[in-house]
């Protein structure tokens, strides 16, 4: 029987080089995504303005995830209907898993004791984060842009970094390592949030299969490629690959960052 495939694509160091944040090596492929009807849904850390400003570039007119899973939008046009338990966010139908940043910002004045151990977003300055990120001043500005979640720049050890995670958690917040910074944001993750919208894409067409692909870099993409059907680490330039629990339909790609999101999407889908 025919098959439905959803790609949910983490940005930095997949789809995006690490460096550069170039996704040039993965056009072609995107073109043939595009020419099969297979959406692609960013599943990010990165912003709703910052994926506003991707999807432009990159062609996309699909759902996105955005801020580790903290909130999922879906263009207003893509169902038939409203989905349940979603508000109006400008053209876009908004579901979010999480307390906004402001919540998140309160709960990180309270652990004065760490207050050395970091600076976060909301402390630094667009220069600071352009700095820290390699991204443009715009680009920065746009990263700060923050609505669900605080990234941390981790200034302190392993171990003050084990200890804040227990308080953290203790507190409700999730916490994530990613590519570069430390996520601070609620008992979300990417899995749910990719689970969720495959729900909404198979009650739209409940007679039709669906298979996702997860493809991601980092530790912040596990929860999403243990909940795939097929998961798809990308190697880094960074680190090793991270570790998964699950052993069956799993791919690990030879290459990094785009060059390697192309080589296995062309393998696993065949693509003309």
């Amino acid at each position: 029987m025919l098959k439905q495939h959803l790609i949910f694509t983490d940005l930095d160091g997949t789809l995006l080089d690490h460096y550069s944040y170039s996704y040039e090596p993965a056009k072609p492929t995107l073109n043939k995504l595009r020419e099969n009807n297979i959406d692609v849904i960013p599943t990010t850390s990165k912003t709703f303005a910052e994926v506003m400003l991707l999807r432009a570039k990159l062609s996309l007119n699909t759902p996105f995830i955005v801020e580790n899973g903290a909130a999922v939008f879906i263009p207003k046009s893509h169902f038939s209907q409203q989905p349940n338990d979603t508000v109006e966010h400008q053209d876009f139908w908004l579901k979010s898993f999480t307390p906004n940043r402001d919540y998140w910002l309160q709960v990180l004045e309270h652990k004065q004791e760490f207050k050395d151990a970091y600076i976060g977003f909301s402390q630094m300055t667009d220069e600071e984060i352009s700095l820290a990120t390699g991204l443009s001043l715009e680009d920065a500005h746009l990263a700060n842009a923050r609505l669900f979640s605080e990234p941390l720049k981790w200034l302190g050890t392993e171990q003050q970094k084990e200890q804040f995670k227990i308080s953290m958690k203790s507190a409700g917040a999730n916490v994530l390592q990613g590519g570069r910074f430390v996520h601070i944001s609620g008992k979300s993750n990417k899995g749910v949030a990719m689970n969720w919208l495959s729900q909404l894409y198979r009650l739209a067409q409940p007679d039709l299969p669906f298979c996702n692909i997860a493809l991601g870099d980092s530790f912040n993409d596990n929860d999403m490629l243990e909940a795939a059907d097929i998961a798809v680490q990308i190697r880094s330039v960074k680190h090793d690959f991270p570790t998964l629990f699950r052993q069956d339909n799993v791919w690990q790609s030879k290459h990094t960052g785009p060059t390697g999101w192309a080589e296995c999407l062309n393998q696993i889908l065949d693509l003309k």
